[in-house]
C-alpha cells in the first residue's frame, strides 16, 4: 500500500512559508509541497486530512481538498507552527478550520437542515453541527491531498477516479481504512463520483446501503443543479435520514 506523507514531513517547509490568512497559488504550489505527480494530474501537500473522528455520527465525504482548503489548512498550520503547538493539536485544528471551507459548509449546511439532520441528532443547527458539536462529525476526501489538472481543481472526471491507478491508489492508502472505521455512521457521499466508489464498496457488502445518502449533491457553487438535484432526492433523504436518527 502507498506510503502517505504527514505533516512531520512538511513542518520545516510550512514553517518558511510567511504568516498570513491565506496564500496565493504561486506561494502553495511549489516543488516543495508536491507530493507526487503523473502526467497531467499534480497532488500538493496539505494539512487537515490527518485527524480522525471515529466515533462521528456522521461521514461527510469529499473528492479531493481544493485550492481553497488547501490554503485554508496550510495558513492553519502555519499559525500552528508560530505558536508552537504539538503536532496532535495542529492536526486537529487544521480539520476544524479546513473542512468544507468556503461556500461548501454553508450549502452543506442547508442541505443538512432541509433534511431535519441536526434535529434528528439534537443539535441545534448544521452550524452547531461544525462548531460546538464536531464530536458528532468526521469529514475526509477520498484523495487526501489536493489533486490539480492542468493547474486546476481535479473534479473527478477527467481523468475519471476510478480509471486512474494513480489516483485510487491514494483513495485506498488513506480513504479505505476509514471507511472500515465509521461503519455506523450516516454516510454522505458529495457528489457523484465519490458516490460511485462508495457504490461500489457497497456491492462488495463493506458498507451499508441504508446507512448512506446516495444522491446527496455536490455542495460546489459551480454546480449548478444543485438545488434541482436535491428537490428531486429530496424524499429519499428524508427517509434514510429519519431511519438512521430514530
Amino acid at each position: 500500500m502507498k506510503h502517505l506523507p504527514n505533516i512531520k514531513d512538511y513542518y520545516e517547509i510550512m514553517n518558511k512559508l510567511p504568516l498570513k490568512a491565506s496564500y496565493t497559488r504561486e506561494e502553495l504550489m511549489i516543488p516543495e509541497l508536491l507530493v507526487e505527480a503523473e502526467k497531467e494530474i499534480e497532488l500538493y501537500y496539505c494539512t487537515h486530512n490527518e485527524y480522525m473522528n471515529p466515533r462521528a455520527k456522521v461521514f461527510i465525504i469529499g473528492i479531493t481538498p481544493g485550492f481553497t482548503q488547501m490554503s485554508k489548512s496550510i495558513s492553519t498550520a502555519r499559525a500552528c507552527i508560530e505558536e508552537n503547538k504539538p503536532l496532535e493539536e495542529m492536526v486537529y485544528l487544521c480539520k476544524k478550520e479546513g473542512r468544507l471551507a468556503g461556500v461548501l459548509r454553508k450549502n452543506v449546511g442547508e442541505m443538512l437542515e432541509a433534511l431535519d439532520l441536526p434535529n434528528g441528532l439534537g443539535v441545534e443547527s448544521a452550524k452547531v453541527l461544525f462548531d460546538e458539536r464536531e464530536n458528532l462529525l468526521h469529514t475526509t476526501s477520498m484523495i487526501p491531498f489536493a489533486a490539480f489538472v492542468k493547474g486546476k481543481n481535479y473534479t473527478g472526471h477527467s481523468p475519471q477516479l476510478l480509471k486512474s491507478d494513480f489516483l485510487m491508489s491514494y483513495v485506498e492508502a488513506h480513504f479505505y481504512p476509514q471507511i472500515e472505521v465509521m461503519q455506523e455512521a450516516l454516510i454522505i457521499p458529495l457528489g457523484r463520483c465519490v458516490e460511485e466508489v462508495i457504490k461500489g464498496l457497497i456491492a462488495k457488502g463493506k458498507v451499508d446501503e441504508n446507512k448512506c445518502l446516495l444522491g446527496f449533491p455536490h455542495p460546489s457553487g459551480a454546480n449548478v443543479n444543485r438545488k434541482k438535484q436535491f428537490e428531486e432526492e429530496k424524499q429519499q433523504l428524508l427517509i434514510k435520514v429519519k431511519q438512521f436518527c430514530k
